[in-house]
């Protein structure tokens, strides 16, 4: 992947993050939603540049064409990306948000939890589109 690339799917990636996220922050939550939207676009801030640079060590370790990736390689990519975006994040809910770090953790890992299920589909999605736009080419 270029670089443009790169940050065309960090991008992408985040933007339908940031709508899957508040509707469930909306849905779960009795926070503010102006807080709780600051939160967000601030993880996703932080998301699409850790996104950017863990990719591009994945993709230094784990050459190759994606779309023919195992699928246990998918679910690792995913548990680490999100285990390394937590430690960002935890203290930046707990802190925007005035809360302790328990449910600073609790929130954060309830939307982790969410979003791995999303990152897992979104790339696959994602590899096997891109697999075709490039084959067209």
């Amino acid at each position: 992947m270029t670089a443009l690339e790169r940050l065309f799917h960090a991008i992408l990636f985040e933007f339908l993050a940031i709508i899957i996220s508040i509707f469930a922050v909306k849905l779960t939550t009795s926070h503010p939603t102006t807080e709780t939207g600051i939160v967000i676009v601030l993880i996703s801030v932080i998301a699409v540049f850790w996104n950017m640079s863990f990719n591009w060590i994945f993709d230094k370790y784990f050459p190759g064409a994606r779309e023919k990736c195992r699928t246990l390689l998918r679910i690792f990519h995913t548990l680490a990306f999100e285990g390394g975006l937590l430690a960002f994040t935890l203290p930046l809910v707990a802190f925007i948000l005035k809360i302790n770090w328990l449910d600073a953790f609790i929130m954060d890992i309830s939307l982790t939890l969410l979003i791995v299920v999303y990152t897992f589909f979104f790339n696959l999605i994602y590899d096997h589109l891109r697999a075709v736009i490039l084959r067209q080419s």
